[in-house]
């Protein structure tokens, strides 16, 4: 039977059922509950994202998607390439709009391609692939995009992909790994002596403060619950001059992906002061959303950090990713972590001169996570 190539540009036209019978089942940030809900309360088009959904038919039914967005910026990608957009502006050319496989706001590595569960062969997997980008590609030059850019996948699919011409560009978060700890106490027993006083003295002085902390599942959350997590969230946004692109309507659907969905709530004499959001998949939790209106010493490290590795200590997970850059994370546990990102762009002189520049890139980096290492805080990795 042939495959058909199909485009959209809402997920509002493809039934939830055949999304979500794509890719993995527990990686909430593909879901069609989480992606669905960009669009339908102001997340996307306010800020630049304009999505564009390429599937692979058979027989009507979708096997093959990704989830894509053309930019007319590089806002909430986390990726930054502005001096490549500089450079093109230099030459007289236009950077944007560009084509972006990526989940907004959102810099968690994980599945891009969607392919239907019901396919396991790898070879058919890599046909597949191989694909959909080949329709990306072709629907950049249709369009007139300078090119295609797919942020945080998993490298080793990236380069199991042969012929493609895609040019990898990597750069260093700070993950934490469970290594089968019992329990909090056994996790710092890993640590030098100095690091784990500190720890111990940091969750201490969060409990001296009387505060009540908790953790909830997002169907557990009422209404005003999640009204409240958003004002914080906002908030933060607010007192820096940034902008809190996620609405309030958005996180109130967030009940959706219920047990896929964690907030960490900190009451002050029955008044939620603080939340941090985390969301789960079958072996990682990630964090993503932090906001507070009072200040308690250590509370962002106790809500964001600590409430997390008990978490993954308590139901198996095997890893905790904090989100972007931070390298006061390294002390509390977390340690250098290459991500990467693929590109291709469709000026051929701009896609070898970016090419040269990632491989220098490359080294700085490598060099980067080496040195980031001598100051891990666990005692059979300490530096002397």
């Amino acid at each position: 039977m042939s495959i058909e190539v199909d485009i959209k540009t809402s997920l509002a036209e493809i039934p939830a059922g055949q999304w979500n019978a794509l890719g993995e089942a527990d990686y909430p940030f593909t879901r069609h509950e989480f992606l669905h809900a960009l669009e339908q309360h102001h997340c996307l088009h306010e800020y630049g994202w304009q999505p564009v959904y390429f599937l692979l038919t058979e027989a009507g039914k979708p096997i093959a998607a990704i989830a894509s967005y053309i930019k007319s910026n590089s806002y909430g990608e986390l990726v930054f390439d502005h001096s490549w957009a500089q450079a093109y502006e230099r030459s007289g050319q236009a950077y944007y709009p560009k084509l972006v496989s990526a989940i907004p706001y959102t810099p968690a590595t994980g599945p891009r391609f969607l392919l239907h569960r019901d396919i396991s062969d790898e070879d058919q997997c890599r046909v597949l692939i191989g694909k959909l980008i080949e329709v990306i590609k072709q629907f950049c030059l249709q369009q007139q995009l300078s090119g295609w850019h797919l942020l945080f996948p998993r490298e080793a699919l990236v380069k199991s992909i042969p012929d493609q011409q895609l040019l990898l560009r990597y750069d260093c978060q700070y993950h934490w790994s469970n290594d089968s700890y019992r329990d909090f106490d056994d996790f710092l027993s890993r640590l030098s002596s100095r690091k784990r006083k500190n720890i111990r003295k940091e969750r201490a002085t969060v409990a001296a403060q009387q505060l009540q902390i908790e953790q909830r599942y997002g169907h557990d959350l009422t209404e005003q619950q999640w009204s409240r997590v958003h004002q914080l969230y906002a908030g933060i946004f607010q007192r820096k001059y940034g902008t809190p692109t996620l609405t309030e309507a958005f996180f109130q659907s967030l009940h959706n992906l219920e047990r896929r969905v964690m907030v960490v709530l900190v009451s002050n004499q029955q008044q939620i002061i603080a939340a941090s959001l985390f969301f789960i998949s079958d072996d990682t939790l990630f964090g993503r959303v932090w906001g507070c209106d009072e200040y308690f010493d250590f509370l962002h490290f106790e809500c964001c950090y600590y409430q997390g590795i008990d978490y993954c200590i308590e139901h198996g997970l095997s890893k905790f990713d904090p989100g972007a850059q931070g390298e006061h994370k390294i002390s509390r546990g977390f340690l250098p972590t290459q991500t990467c990102s693929a590109h291709w762009l469709a000026e051929p002189q701009f896609h070898q001169m970016i090419d040269t520049y990632l491989r220098q890139e490359k080294t700085y980096i490598d060099d980067y996570c080496r040195e980031l290492f001598k100051k891990s805080p666990y005692r059979n990795e300490e530096s002397a």
